[in-house]
């Protein structure tokens, strides 16, 4: 993979989370995101599926992606997205930033510093693993 690759991932990122915050993460910017994924692709989230938060399981596959995208519409309103830096070398790129969220169902808002860990190959996502403040979230579910 050149610098080139490296940098058009970054660019692709940069288009997508751009485009997550200004749509308040809507069906226009989920339906991006899939675009991007590989029918493969290996989906973890930090909360990895806790009571208050199943949609967080491992997943595997762009059918059980949709799950995720799903359950996270169904269950948060975005508040903000914000991209704070992407860094990407070879076929890996990590987003540096926060989010916050407003749980539906209790009323409870978090903000939490995010990263995000992006393998690609052949100009697909191949892996996908998110960190953030997991036990604020799983508060947040809590009424």
């Amino acid at each position: 993979m050149s610098l080139s690759d490296a940098a058009t991932n970054a660019r692709i990122l940069r288009e997508a989370y751009a485009l997550w915050n200004d749509s308040g993460a809507g069906q226009g910017a989920v339906d991006h995101w899939l675009g991007l994924l590989d029918k493969d692709i290996r989906w973890r989230s930090m909360a990895n599926g806790a009571e208050g938060m199943p949609f967080t399981r491992p997943m595997d596959g762009l059918s059980q992606v949709l799950e995720y995208f799903a359950g996270l519409a169904e269950d948060w309103e975005l508040l903000h997205y914000t991209v704070d830096d992407i860094i990407a070398e070879r076929d890996r790129a990590v987003m540096v930033g926060s989010c916050g969220w407003r749980h539906r169902h209790t009323g409870n808002s978090l903000d939490t510093p995010k990263v995000d860990v992006f393998r690609f190959r052949d100009g697909k996502i191949v892996e996908f693993h998110e960190f953030y403040d997991s036990a604020a979230a799983l508060q947040a579910t809590r009424g």
